[in-house]
């Protein structure tokens, strides 16, 4: 009796013979990655007041947030790569607010929810924060007071193509002009 010895590659590749197609899918591992990570948000809600209640009704039920893949809020800035401001910040709460978005996970997003976060809103006093895109670079914005629950599920949708079409590059980049932005808008006005 002849004994024959066949090796892995040797039935690896009479098994897919003519079958390849069906197997195997080609494509570019950037994208590949790009796509994971746009249906993996991992939420930071920075919630102040009414905007917070409407983040809380997207991710019941009715809503769903998890088909977008943000249905885990993590509530430690290490754990999440985007953060989410909902509602009113004030110049107390600004330095906290800023040191959170420092230790979030890189590359790091940032939704501003409703008129308070966005302009300050009705609030045009000493004590209000008048935009987080003073402090924080906002990738999306939404406005409304409070916004709808699809208002936000909107804006995840924005993320999630940015995401896709963004390398890490570009986001640095990005992230470089929004904070020379945020630097001359912040300059002191001297009056003579």
């Amino acid at each position: 009796m002849k004994k024959t010895t066949v090796t892995a590659p040797q039935l690896t590749a009479e098994r897919l013979k003519g079958k390849s197609n069906q197997f195997f899918l080609t494509g570019v591992l950037s994208d590949f990655l790009k796509w994971g990570q746009s249906y993996s948000l991992w939420p930071y809600p920075f919630a102040t007041a009414c905007c917070g209640i409407e983040f809380m009704s997207t991710a019941a039920a009715d809503f769903d947030i998890a088909r977008f893949g943000a249905e885990r809020p993590s509530f430690s800035p290490r754990q999440a790569d985007m953060i989410i401001v909902l509602g009113t910040i004030t110049y107390k709460m600004a330095p906290v607010l800023r040191h959170i978005y420092r230790q979030l996970a890189d590359p790091k997003f940032v939704i501003s929810v409703g008129a308070c976060a966005s302009s300050g809103g009705m609030f045009d006093s000493y004590s209000v924060l008048q935009g987080i895109d003073r402090i924080l670079p906002v990738d999306v914005y939404i406005p409304g007071c409070p916004p709808r629950p699809e208002a936000i599920l909107e804006a995840l949708m924005l993320m999630q193509k940015k995401l896709r079409k963004q390398s890490i590059e570009d986001r640095r980049d990005e992230i470089k002009e929004k904070i020379l932005q945020m630097e001359a808008r912040n300059k002191p006005v001297i009056v003579e």
